[in-house]
């Protein structure tokens, strides 16, 4: 009979480079939204979930899964928690944040704040479209490098995540796959407990984080509102509530009002005939950190876990919700918040915006590439409809009406007027008409400085291969400095701030949450910001299985965004 002796333990080999092969990843670089097939794709994505997210929507057949209420009771009474949203983009910024919140503490000020016990994703964990590459290279992999097993000492901290429209993008398929599993439901040392695209959480000291999924605003299933209705059943009178969504509806509400009501019937009639009050709303979707304060609750919006970084300047300084123009007839009271903090300040947030004349070149060769070939293809259309050419040349020109048409067309449809509420529409066609017009001044102040030049007295072909090699390039650098300057134009009438801050892809100024609810049942949120990210990494073979992967060559550096916001827990509460 053969003795068996006892087997070590496989230990996983830990990466000495950046290797994709050792790190079983690629790191991603920062996405280029203005790359024309990534536009083109996103697009038409965007419009078949508008179209068709219905026929996609997983929300009903979630039914058939575990409806389980969660609890998370923490240590001794109290919790230590994070969040994080809006993370699945380039690998130096979604690592750096995950690097963060994989440490066992940071020191912030003075102030030693632990490892959060949970970690809260609060929507877009990963970019562009959602799939298995996607969030295996952008989310999973830098996670996993950042807390690569559970930790030595402490408990394994749990991981919940909320889809975001991104997440949507192929009905929750792959999301569902990665947060959702049944079997080595894990991410890293995190450990996923979820098995819907919803869930409750039953906190210490009488609170409750309740996350809604609101599939791109439209509604709340009926499954979502029997779970969270038998969920509520736990929930006692002067318990505290957060509630987590994919967007800030709040922000929102200011220009299209009813992008608050699924998220006030869910106040009224799911949580308040419970007697808790609601009284912290968190949400990322806008990548920057803004806190609104009132009588009854604090919102946040921290969507700095790794994506662009979106301008504060154009935030409402007040907001009234639910907004009086909405047209919900049992609507709640409507109430006044103001703005007290954003990150980062307006001053600084319009110094990044001035940045768009070189990061938006940098960031979108493609888009200058694009740009160049449209005001090509004019010139040739335009010098043939000046000066008279050969036969040949005239195959090789195009239609100058076309060309016009398609320069107009794509300014107008750039500026975005469709997704206008109708008293902002004139302003989103009045400024992409300009574009288009100014577009069009270029396009013919090139032409007039080409037939000036001798190159296009030149035997056929070499005008058109000066035009390929010299204009082309030229004209598209001029034309996307064109882009950048309207960018910066409409942004100050609240019109395409957004592709002004997406095109640059800015990577720095990140945000995170960490929030703490003490045995009293007082809860503490610590905004974190980060002013610089890493982008040079040090691999770390001889480090303990729970460490990090890679380390950051120089430390990185961070501060309270505003001082921690203090929220009095329940009168009663208890541990």
């Amino acid at each position: 009979m053969t003795d068996h002796q006892p087997t070590e333990p496989v230990v996983p080999r830990r990466p000495t480079s950046l290797d994709p092969q050792q790190l079983g990843f690629k790191p991603q670089p920062p996405i280029g939204w203005l790359k024309p097939l990534l536009l083109l794709s996103t697009g038409l994505r965007t419009l078949l979930a508008i179209l068709f997210g219905a026929y996609l929507d997983k929300r009903e057949l979630q039914n058939a899964l575990d409806a389980e209420v969660f609890a998370q009771p923490g240590s001794n009474g109290e919790l230590w928690f994070d969040y994080v949203a809006d993370l699945g983009d380039g690998f130096h910024a979604t690592y750096s944040v995950a690097y963060l919140l994989a440490q066992p503490s940071l020191q912030v000020e003075g102030r030693t704040l632990p490892r959060g016990q949970v970690l809260l994703m609060g929507g877009d964990q990963v970019y562009p479209l959602a799939n298995g590459d996607g969030y295996e290279n952008r989310t999973k992999g830098p996670y996993r490098a950042a807390l690569p097993e559970a930790p030595v000492r402490g408990p394994q901290p749990a991981l919940f995540a909320l889809p975001g429209n991104h997440d949507w993008y192929d009905g929750l398929t792959a999301f569902l796959r990665l947060f959702a599993r049944r079997k080595d439901g894990h991410i890293g040392g995190w450990r996923t407990l979820q098995r819907r695209s919803y869930f409750a959480v039953r906190l210490p000291a009488r609170w409750w984080l309740f996350a809604i999924d609101e599939q791109f605003g439209a509604y709340l299933d009926d499954p979502q509102l029997v779970y969270f209705e038998r969920a509520a059943g736990g929930v006692q009178p002067g318990d505290r509530i957060i509630l987590m969504t994919p967007s800030p509806t709040w922000v929102k509400s200011a220009q299209k009002p009813d992008a608050y009501d699924a998220v006030d019937y869910f106040i009224r009639t799911i949580l308040a005939p419970t007697g808790a009050e609601v009284r912290v709303l968190i949400s990322g979707d806008l990548h920057h950190y803004a806190r609104y304060t009132g009588v009854e609750r604090e919102m946040f919006t921290c969507g700095g876990g790794g994506a662009y970084l979106l301008g504060t300047e154009q935030l409402p300084e007040r907001l009234t919700v639910p907004p009086e123009e909405t047209l919900t007839r049992s609507a709640s009271p409507s109430l006044e918040y103001d703005l007290v903090t954003r990150y980062p300040t307006p001053a600084q947030s319009r110094r990044f915006g001035w940045g768009a004349f070189h990061r938006i070149p940098q960031r979108n060769p493609g888009f200058a590439t694009m740009l160049g070939i449209i005001h090509t293809l004019t010139m040739l259309a335009l010098a043939g409809a000046m000066s008279r050419g050969g036969d040949i040349q005239r195959l090789f020109s195009i239609p100058l009406v076309f060309m016009l048409v398609v320069i107009m067309l794509g300014a107008v449809l750039f500026a975005q007027p469709p997704g206008a509420s109708a008293e902002r529409r004139p302003r989103h066609w009045i400024l992409g008409v300009l574009h288009g017009f100014a577009q069009i001044g270029l396009a013919w102040a090139g032409t007039w400085v080409w037939l000036q030049l001798p190159i296009r007295d030149w035997p056929w072909p070499w005008p058109l291969v000066g035009a390929a090699l010299a204009y082309g390039p030229v004209i598209g650098l001029a034309a996307t400095q064109l882009v950048a300057a309207y960018l910066l134009l409409a942004s100050a009438f609240d019109v395409n701030v957004n592709e002004l801050f997406a095109a640059q892809a800015i990577e720095d100024a990140k945000s995170f949450l960490r929030l703490h609810i003490a045995p009293d049942g007082t809860l503490t949120v610590h905004p974190i910001g980060v002013d610089r990210i890493s982008r040079d990494w040090v691999p770390d073979p001889g480090g303990e299985p729970d460490a990090p992967w890679l380390r950051p060559r120089q430390p990185l550096h961070t501060h309270f965004i505003e001082p921690p916001i203090v929220i009095a827990g329940p009168a009663t509460a208890q541990p």
